[in-house]
């Protein structure tokens, strides 16, 4: 199959049809396709295109390169239009989040293959696909904590129903977890081969009609045997308390979390847990999207996001200055604030 530009200003978006299947393949391998606004445009336009045309019956997504499909959105793009005066914050997330909601609710099968890296935007392009396939390369993460913002992209209506407390580690951390992982906190479904994904191409061209018994729906999640400290330790709605937790703990693995945890953006990780908790509570993806906007959009205007991605992306140094040196500084005045004070 011969994958095309999709559009004629920019190869960065792929596709092509084969039978009844249309493809799609990000194409910014470099920078482990990280999603820029051209991108989240023009697959909005495919996939809207797509959804009315009766000759495509199922949809595939994939990352160029051997690294992953997504690395998330490319903050360094955004940090520098911020410093620069020119950012539509409202209008950048606004278009990424309607893309993440016609997923959610895209009228065909639509089946992500999770290979490889998948962080932030990725899993916003993925994890509300009707088919999301990991692989044993499978690296999944939401690390916006560490760079001023937090888990969105849909992403906290999932983490707000895994298993006990596992999706609130998850999100105020920022751990990386593998495909099995991915699958029990309910950002994939099923585990398969990586080299199984030419095959499972080839039978949805081919008409067949598929779903997660392809490959191990239940696999063994490493995470879910810490369940134990995790769910003690993340208890409740007080993000100091938790850090507490974690670091009075007798389990290294809880200490070492609460480690992560004093080296993220203290105000993200307080909006991160009361943004995990009202997720709960809201009934549908468009919802917690919605939420993922106000957020969003307060926080970029935050110091600690050009901080942020400064020190992780730009600079490396890995030692950012947060306006908050502790978690007990951010008050509930702040935390509500970045929710329009609801």
């Amino acid at each position: 199959m011969t994958f095309t530009a999709a559009t004629n200003e920019s190869d960065e978006v792929l596709v092509t049809v084969a039978g009844p299947l249309g493809r799609i393949r990000l194409n910014r391998p470099r920078t482990i396709n990280a999603l820029t606004p051209g991108m989240i445009t023009t697959l909005t336009t495919v996939l809207t295109a797509w959804a009315a045309d009766e000759a495509i019956a199922a949809v595939t997504l994939e990352g160029a390169g051997d690294r992953g499909l997504c690395s998330g959105a490319d903050v360094r793009a955004i940090r520098a239009c911020l410093l620069e005066g020119n950012l539509d914050a409202a209008g950048f997330f606004g278009a990424e989040y309607a893309l993440n909601a016609l997923i959610s609710d895209f009228p065909k099968p639509y089946a992500a293959f999770m290979d490889g890296i998948v962080m932030g935007g990725g899993i916003g392009l993925s994890a509300h696909g009707s088919l999301r396939l990991v692989t044993e390369r499978t690296r999944v993460a939401m690390p916006e904590t560490g760079i001023g913002l937090f888990p969105d992209v849909g992403a906290l209506f999932f983490l707000s129903r895994a298993p006990g407390e596992l999706g609130t580690h998850l999100a105020l951390t920022g751990t990386q977890v593998d495909g099995a992982d991915a699958i029990a906190v309910g950002l994939a479904d099923t585990l398969i081969p990586s080299g199984a994904w030419p095959a499972i191409v080839a039978r949805l061209a081919a008409g067949e009609s598929l779903d997660p018994s392809i490959g191990q729906r239940s696999p063994t999640a490493p995470l879910a045997s810490e369940r134990g400290w995790i769910d003690r330790c993340y208890a409740g709605d007080d993000p100091a308390r938790i850090l507490e937790a974690l670091r009075e703990a007798p389990e290294p693995a809880a200490r070492a979390a609460g480690e992560v945890l004093a080296g993220r953006s203290p105000l993200s990780v307080a909006v991160s847990l009361a943004a995990i908790r009202r997720a709960a509570a809201l009934d549908s993806v468009e919802a917690v999207l919605a939420q993922d906007l106000r957020v969003a959009t307060a926080l970029v205007a935050e110091p600690d996001f050009v901080e942020g991605v400064r020190a992780v992306l730009v600079d490396k140094d890995q030692q950012p200055h947060w306006r908050h040196t502790a978690l007990t500084e951010v008050s509930g005045g702040e935390v509500a604030a970045m929710f329009g004070g609801a």
